[in-house]
């Protein structure tokens, strides 16, 4: 227990103290997970006799396929398998029951609900819970009485907190913990002499799991850098350079790709060869995500081409930056839209 509370309270803890400035992974995913399992002690009647069940940590396997919205929330399917031994045996005063011994070997099917808080561009956490079934396989051995198993399905419910690390644009290493709650399993051994024995629970199965894992996106990489539609050829007046300037940034992204810097290196040099007075920097996003979200993306845009500028000779006190979210669209769509065109931060030159 002391376990439980110590993995929620961290993970919760370290959620506390998130700002939400980098997106986790969106669309379909896939994960593999693998560590240990422990088990609480098990209450149960045995014959009618107050019994408990105590197990050697063991260990799970766990695989997941999901969905994740850009809002932070995401639904997974999850198949886990778990598998521990009988450590002892024992009658309510806690005297050893002598001549017992046992494997339980578990299959979970979950649904499971959880939202991801982003600390920075490589590290999130996530808090959630968790419904479905669990199958519980026992095989028991009894002195001079020989051995017997059966199984036996039962609802279970979870908490489940962990954290992500990304190590590429789809793939992330996962710490997870998670608080199983499987109800009341009643087992029936029939051995070889036909004696029976009855293991009801008194109690649910409380067990606790921590895996390492991968999970995986599945969705397509988007170039970072589209190229908006050629605009009419204007006639031509004068060889004065263009005054503005456009960038393109990846999905939920605000760093510059290698096209951007040299499109911003142009602007620089525009902006010191003329003696441009002044610079109006102005951040968008598409419209995936919520009003609150892309208007601070559109600002984190705007921020990063302004300290391009600077790095590049163009006077600080020159610039001023701005964002205006998903509200000045230079493709209209529908909200919910990945739209690479919108993704954009506009410099003007004065």
């Amino acid at each position: 227990m002391r376990m439980k509370s110590a993995c929620i309270g961290a993970a919760m803890a370290v959620a506390a103290c998130g700002v939400a400035n980098a997106a986790p992974i969106t669309g379909w995913y896939v994960g593999l997970e693998g560590g240990a399992s422990w088990l609480e002690e098990w209450d149960h009647l045995n014959n009618g006799a107050a019994r408990v069940a105590s197990f050697d940590t063991g260990w799970a396997a766990l695989a997941t396929v999901g969905y994740a919205w850009s809002n932070r929330l995401r639904v997974e399917f999850e198949g886990g398998y778990r598998d521990n031994d009988l450590d002892s045996y024992t009658n309510a005063a806690g005297v050893v029951v002598p001549g017992w011994d046992a494997t339980l070997s578990e299959v979970t099917f979950m649904a499971n609900v959880r939202y991801d808080i982003t600390l920075n561009d490589k590290l999130s956490v996530n808090l959630g819970v968790g419904a479905g079934g669990d199958f519980a396989s026992a095989d028991v051995t009894r002195t001079g009485v020989g051995a017997a198993s059966d199984d036996d399905w039962n609802f279970a419910y979870q908490g489940l907190a962990g954290v992500d690390y990304m190590v590429t644009r789809r793939m992330a290493i996962s710490l997870n913990y998670r608080y199983l709650r499987v109800l009341e399993p009643d087992f029936r051994f029939v051995f070889p002499n036909a004696t029976v024995s009855n293991w009801r629970g008194a109690e649910d199965v409380v067990k606790n799991t921590a895996t390492l894992g991968l999970r995986y996106a599945l969705y397509a990489s988007e170039p970072s850098y589209v190229a908006p539609p050629a605009p009419p050829s204007p006639p031509p007046t004068s060889s004065e350079p263009p005054r503005q300037f456009i960038v393109f940034f990846g999905f939920n992204k605000y760093t510059l790709t290698a096209e951007a810097t040299r499109v911003l290196t142009e602007a620089a040099t525009a902006a010191k060869q003329n003696g441009t007075a002044s610079v109006l920097i102005t951040g968008h996003t598409d419209t995936v995500g919520t009003n609150a979200y892309n208007q601070r993306l559109s600002v984190r845009r705007a921020n990063v081409v302004r300290a391009e500028l600077v790095r590049q000779g163009v006077s600080n006190s020159a610039i001023t930056s701005t964002g205006k979210g998903e509200t000045e669209l230079l493709v209209q769509t529908d909200d919910g839209v990945k739209e690479p065109q919108n993704r954009r931060a506009t410099v003007d030159l004065n």
